[in-house]
C-alpha cells in the first residue's frame, strides 16, 4: 500500500460504516440489553468520579453515553465519539427521542482534533480495541484530557477467558475453512488481553496510575434471539451474505448446538471476562 496514501484505522471505518455499522444498529436492542450490566458498571463509575465533562470512546449507538448522562443528572457535558455513521445517526435519534443531554461526534478518536484538555473523564464500553495505533490513539486522547482526568475502560481479557465469543467461530470451522483467523495483539475483540501490553500503551501514551481490574460479568438474552446474534454480529456475519441459502442454513444448524451449555430455559447465560481499566492524565 502507497503509505502517502494510507488512512489510520480505514479498514476498522470501512467495517463499521459498511454491514457491521448496518448490524449494530439494528440489533441494537439486544446488544443493550446484553451488555447492560457492563453500561451500569461505567454510568455508576462515572457518578462516582464526578466529573465536569466526559467523553465516551467508540460510543456506537449511544447507550453508554446516554446512561451516564442520565446518571450524572444533566450536570456534565456528555458526548460520544465513534467511527461509524450508521451507529450515530441512532444514537442522535435515540438521545432526541429519550430527551437526553449528549452530543455525538462522527470522527477517529486516533486521530481527532480534540479541544485540548476538554475532557475530565474519559470512558468506554469495548470502544477502545480497535486502533491500528493504540499508543497513539491514547496519546491523543490524552491531549484530549485535562491533566489529572480519568481514563476508565472495560475491555475484554483473553479469548481462552472468554469461550462463548468463540463458539460460533469454532463451531463453523470446519465448513468455512477460509474464515479468518484472529489476530493477536491485533486491532479487535481481544486487542487488550494482555495486561503487560495494555500497562506499556498506556504508560508510552503520557498516562499514569494504570490498574486492571479483572472483573466477571454475567449477561444474558433471550434465547430466541440466538439465532439473529450469532448470524449479525462476529465473524460469522462477515461470511453469511456471501454463502447461497443451503450453506447458510447447515452453518446455523451446525452452529447452533454450539450454545447449548449457555441455554437456560428461555435465557442465554454467560459469563464475560473483562478488565476494568482505570487511570489518570499526567500533568504535563
Amino acid at each position: 500500500m502507497d503509505a502517502a496514501a494510507y488512512q489510520p484505522n480505514e479498514d476498522q471505518a470501512a467495517h463499521w460504516n459498511g454491514r457491521a455499522g448496518q448490524a449494530w444498529t439494528e440489533a441494537e436492542a439486544l446488544i443493550d440489553a446484553l451488555f447492560r450490566p457492563i453500561e451500569q458498571l461505567l454510568a455508576d463509575t462515572a457518578a462516582a468520579l464526578h466529573p465536569a465533562s466526559v467523553l465516551d470512546v467508540g460510543c456506537g449507538t449511544g447507550s453508554t453515553t446516554l446512561a451516564i448522562a442520565r446518571r450524572l443528572g444533566g450536570e456534565a457535558r456528555c458526548v460520544g465519539i465513534d467511527i461509524s455513521e450508521p451507529m450515530l445517526a441512532a444514537a442522535r435519534a435515540r438521545a432526541e427521542r429519550e430527551g437526553v443531554a449528549a452530543s455525538f461526534v462522527r470522527a477517529d478518536a486516533q486521530t481527532h482534533g480534540f479541544t485540548p484538555a476538554s475532557f475530565d473523564l474519559i470512558a468506554s464500553r469495548f470502544g477502545v480495541m480497535f486502533f491500528d495505533d493504540p499508543v497513539r490513539a491514547f496519546a491523543n486522547l490524552r491531549q484530549a484530557a485535562m491533566p489529572g482526568a480519568q481514563l476508565r475502560l472495560v475491555t475484554w481479557r483473553g479469548a481462552a477467558e472468554n469461550p462463548f465469543m468463540l463458539a460460533a467461530e469454532r463451531a463453523a470451522a470446519p465448513l468455512l475453512p477460509a474464515l479468518p483467523a484472529r489476530e493477536p495483539n491485533g486491532p479487535g475483540q481481544f486487542a487488550f488481553a494482555d495486561e503487560d501490553r495494555v500497562r506499556r500503551i498506556l504508560e508510552e501514551s503520557g498516562w499514569a496510575g494504570i490498574d486492571l481490574e479483572p472483573v466477571d460479568i454475567v449477561c444474558t438474552m433471550p434465547e430466541k434471539d440466538l439465532i439473529f446474534y450469532f448470524t449479525r454480529l462476529g465473524p460469522l456475519s462477515k461470511i453469511l451474505p456471501d454463502v447461497d441459502d443451503r450453506m447458510r442454513a447447515r452453518l446455523i444448524e451446525t452452529v447452533r448446538p454450539a450454545f447449548d451449555p449457555y441455554v437456560h430455559g428461555r435465557e442465554v447465560r454467560f459469563t464475560a471476562a473483562c478488565w476494568m481499566i482505570a487511570a489518570r492524565a499526567v500533568s504535563h
